[in-house]
């Protein structure tokens, strides 16, 4: 524990530095094509890119099956995994499983053509990143867009929208077409189908054109990615090994016994305690996700000696996950303008975690001539 605890806080401390790096970048950073190469002959001719952007905590059957769809429709396409990114946070903010390397790897070794990083998900919030999604799919030239989806009553109408490439956005209690204002739905969106019609939002903010490059596929029963982190931190795959492709418990069989898995209830006290007991109350409140009334609460019981006592103080909040989210910025201490300008500059070079082969590495490149590549080591 204690060295999966160090390595949470070497992971939260390097990560840091690539957000204010990125941050820091007056725009995002392009390169001339290489000498002799046509740009707008080779594109042309290339092959095509799917892009999918999944947290793989861990890859799973679910995962798996929306791959294997998108890449039997699609056959000659590349298939590039978006992969969340710095903290080693998710959109809850809970820690991943294992890190973003290791979910590439599994990503490369059941099917994946390359894996990119994506947005620190967890000190942002759900639109921010969805803006950063919808920019990365722009800076990546996507041709098609896997989405898994859950069939509920009214969905069918929402992707109909989405494949005419009309924007859909979730407003409270009710789901909006952008171009003629209908209401779609009213309700709400249970949470993959959310993230469809969220992801349509911002493509159609940044002005990319979607018409019929989302490709929906149905989410396959009896996969339960809860089961299957319990069972990971419980040192017993036995139970969910029917959820997940062989690659996956290769992968986090070599993670565990390295001391780099599970990690997913691992974070870094100290850092935590540090910005808690140390920071001033302005420096509180420009944290990501920081309201005046967790900030007060925090203040009026410091200092604090353990992390429990720090998770007592947080109020609830609004949302489920509103504590673990809290608890991933003071964990991160990114500031809200830091995480404005990281979003203005997304990305500003596009980080390679993996990929399957030195050629499709080279017809990626040729694919996004302009964008600067940087592999990740």
């Amino acid at each position: 524990m204690i060295e999966r605890e160090e390595l949470a806080k070497k992971i939260m401390q390097r990560d840091r530095k690539i957000i204010f790096s990125d941050a820091a970048n007056q725009k995002p950073i392009f390169e001339e094509p290489e000498k002799g190469y046509s740009s707008k002959k080779d594109m042309k001719n290339g092959p095509k890119i799917i892009a999918d952007f999944t947290e793989y905590s861990p890859l799973h059957k679910g995962h798996l099956h929306c791959m294997l769809q998108a890449k039997k429709a699609f056959k000659d396409a590349l298939f590039v995994a978006v992969v969340p990114g710095p903290t080693e946070r998710s959109g809850r903010g809970l820690p991943y499983i294992m890190t973003r390397q290791a979910r590439a790897r599994t990503a490369i070794a059941v099917g994946a053509d390359m894996v990119v990083e994506g947005p620190p998900m967890g000190i942002m919030g759900s639109g921010q990143y969805s803006l950063c999604l919808a920019k990365m799919f722009q800076a990546l030239d996507t041709d098609f867009i896997p989405r898994g989806y859950k069939p509920t009553p009214g969905f069918d109408l929402i992707m109909e929208r989405i494949t005419m490439g009309h924007g859909v956005a979730p407003k409270p209690y009710k789901i909006v077409d952008m171009e003629t204002k209908e209401i779609l739905l009213e309700g709400k969106l249970k949470e993959d189908n959310y993230v469809i019609a969220s992801l349509s939002k911002s493509l159609k903010k940044v002005d990319f054109y979607f018409k019929d490059k989302f490709f929906f596929v149905k989410r396959i029963e009896g996969v339960s990615g809860t089961l299957i982190r319990k069972s990971v931190l419980d040192n017993d795959l036995s139970m969910v090994k029917d959820m997940l492709p062989p690659e996956t418990i290769e992968v986090l069989r070599e993670e565990i016994e390295s001391c780099y898995a599970p990690l997913h209830n691992i974070r870094s006290e100290e850092l935590i305690l540090e910005t808690v007991n140390e920071s001033s109350r302005d420096e509180l409140l420009n944290l990501s996700l920081l309201n005046e009334t967790t900030v007060d609460d925090i203040i009026d019981k410091r200092p604090y000696n353990c992390l429990e006592e720090v998770i007592k103080s947080i109020s609830q909040g609004f949302s489920t996950h509103h504590k673990s989210r809290v608890l991933s910025s003071l964990e991160a201490k990114v500031d809200k303008e830091t995480i404005s300008k990281y979003i203005e500059n997304y990305p500003s070079l596009i980080r390679v975690l993996d990929y399957k082969d030195k050629h499709v590495l080279q017809e990626f490149k040729n694919r996004i001539p302009h964008r600067r590549l940087k592999i990740w080591q």
